[in-house]
């Protein structure tokens, strides 16, 4: 069984649109180019807001990011399966 950093490593050239460094916010996941964790993307949305809301409260993560970042965490995650 692969551990999830050998999973993420045959994806760092893939994941455009998330980045993972031990030295930025303490490894959390976070939009490329931006300081805001990935998982602040999900939280609005499970909470009803909007794509629309989430980028005005956000304006460091340009739409394009925003879009492709649940894409690359589904495939990280069907990676491990």
């Amino acid at each position: 069984m692969r551990s999830l950093r050998q999973i993420e490593r045959q994806y760092e050239d893939v994941t455009q649109a998330i980045a993972r460094d031990p030295e930025t916010m303490h490894g959390v996941p976070v939009f490329r180019g931006a300081r805001v964790p990935v998982q602040t993307l999900f939280d609005y949305l499970e909470g009803g807001d909007t794509l629309e809301e989430f980028l005005e409260g956000f304006p460091t993560v340009s739409r394009s990011l925003a879009l492709e970042a649940p894409e690359e965490a589904k495939q990280l995650l069907l990676a491990r399966a």
